[in-house]
């Protein structure tokens, strides 16, 4: 078994921004530094970009896409490169992992078991599906010929989020570049190594110099650079309902460039009462704590029918005590820190506020959890709150902590009005026996992917992305490669 505290110390990071091929300077003066949020200790520092670097990073991705050294490649040429890829990344997953444990806070089994395979299978799938997808030709008559034709949108800015840094990497990064884009990563501030370290083991299974390209940097800087860039043609972005908005008004400001935006969730688990009740309360109780809360589709609104809500507050509480925080090194951590003090103060905030609108703590505290070895770490221990009603705050507002809140209702009918009674609509749960009501239920809730009898599953052939306000830029699947390709119509005259 690997001592990840000993491999932590040897750990290397790389200081410098990934551009054409190589690491160069950043011209941005900012020094930034990468906190571990385990203990609060520094891990290093790194240049945030600017404007300037922005600038040479999309020059370097447009020239590369111009002279078509990965563009002009077929496609099964581009899928080969892609699947070496996947290959180094399982090579290199245990330094990955480790990587983003340190930045992040998760526990690092869960990010070499979980996010470094999704990594690997993501980059993979795209290299396998590289060649099979066929153009059109449709039957115009004798005398013409008529094409249809996919062909890559050209520059394309990936700004992406800390809480699955190189799951929400590889989701834009492996349908843009098998489609024939070149790329300008901006990972976020707090996880910049992990994103850096993916990009060069990218170069090393032959992507060519230039197409790829990784500016760590503050969002109001960097990310608004490449928004306003008028040599950017596609953003695609993962973070929150404010950011994603501005993404879409930089659009209009600059060049009209498409934005894909993901825009986090606030998401019901609605258990009926002929549900299995016991595995019901714990997935939804683990689906709000799992990666320390800090996911845009948690289970964060248990929506359960008033008959029942006094066994399945049980179960959900015995599932919060099992998911204490540990030291994200520790093998057996069932969850880690979350990212930052800052963090962890808001976080903390949403708690307090639901407790002074009237909601009730049965598991959990309005203060920080302290972990014996690291007193200085940002941990907090799964909190559940009864009491909450449609409209309070907690209930309305994305936490993105281990904050699960029970709403008690009468009917199915009630249950689908809570699930639908905020701005998001990113996914849901449906818990119960009934063929019909998981029909039903499924059907009337406004969310992009719905579960029924189970949470967070699915693989890479199925899409993610929501309705309403979080968004609706869809990830995964085949069908995330439409975003970075324009369809041509080629009409000859024999």
């Amino acid at each position: 078994m690997t001592n990840w505290i000993e491999s932590a110390d040897s750990l290397v990071l790389p200081a410098k921004h990934l551009i054409d091929g190589g690491w160069v300077d950043a011209f941005g003066e900012e020094i930034f530094s990468v906190v571990a949020p385990r203990d609060g200790s520094v891990l290093g520092q790194i240049a945030l970009g600017n404007e300037r670097d922005v600038d040479r990073a999309v020059a370097t991705a447009r020239a590369a896409f111009e002279d078509r050294r990965w563009s002009g490649l077929r496609p099964a040429q581009r899928g080969a490169v892609l699947r070496r890829w996947a290959e180094l990344i399982q090579e290199n997953a245990a330094d990955l992992a480790l990587t983003i444990s340190l930045e992040m806070g998760k526990p690092v089994r869960e990010a070499l078991g979980v996010e470094l395979r999704a990594v690997a299978n993501c980059i993979r799938w795209y290299g396998e599906i590289a060649d099979k997808r066929p153009d059109e030709s449709p039957a115009a008559g004798d005398d013409v010929v008529a094409l249809i034709t996919r062909e890559p949108a050209g520059v394309v800015a990936a700004v992406v989020p800390w809480n699955f840094p190189l799951t929400m990497t590889a989701w834009k990064l492996g349908p843009s570049l098998v489609a024939g884009n070149s790329v300008v990563l901006k990972p976020a501030e707090q996880t910049p190594y992990s994103a850096l370290k993916l990009a060069e083991l990218a170069l090393q299974a032959g992507l060519p110099d230039g197409v790829l390209n990784v500016v760590p940097g503050r969002g109001h800087i960097v990310g608004k650079a490449l928004g306003l860039h008028h040599d950017v043609d596609i953003v695609t972005f993962t973070g929150s309902p404010e950011v994603g908005r501005a993404f879409l008004r930089y659009s209009g400001e600059s060049n009209g460039k498409r934005v894909w935006p993901e825009l986090g969730g606030k998401s019901a688990s609605i258990i009926l009462p002929d549900a299995d009740l016991e595995k019901a309360a714990r997935m939804t109780a683990w689906g709000s704590f799992y990666n320390q809360g800090e996911m845009c589709s948690a289970s964060s609104r248990m929506v359960v029918h008033r008959d029942v809500v006094d066994e399945v507050l049980e179960h959900a509480r015995a599932q919060a005590r099992e998911m204490a925080p540990a030291d994200p090194l520790d093998q057996d951590a069932p969850l880690g820190s979350l990212v930052s003090e800052a963090h962890l103060e808001r976080v903390l905030g949403h708690v307090r506020n639901a407790v002074a609108d009237g909601a009730e703590i049965v598991e959990g505290s309005t203060e920080r959890a302290v972990v014996d070895a690291h007193p200085g770490g940002s941990y907090i221990a799964p909190t559940i709150l009864t009491g909450v009603t449609p409209g309070m705050r907690i209930e309305q507002q994305e936490v993105f902590g281990p904050v699960l809140s029970v709403i008690t209702v009468d009917s199915e009918e009630e249950a689908i009005r809570v699930a639908n009674g905020t701005e998001y609509g990113l996914a849901a749960s449906v818990w119960t026996r009934d063929l019909g009501a998981a029909h039903r239920v499924s059907r009337a809730v406004k969310a992009g992917i719905v579960w029924v009898n189970c949470f967070e599953e699915g693989d890479m052939s199925v899409p993610f992305g929501g309705v309403k306000g979080s968004g609706f830029g869809r990830d995964k699947s085949a069908h995330a490669i439409d975003k970075f390709t324009d369809l041509k119509t080629t009409w000859i005259e024999l």
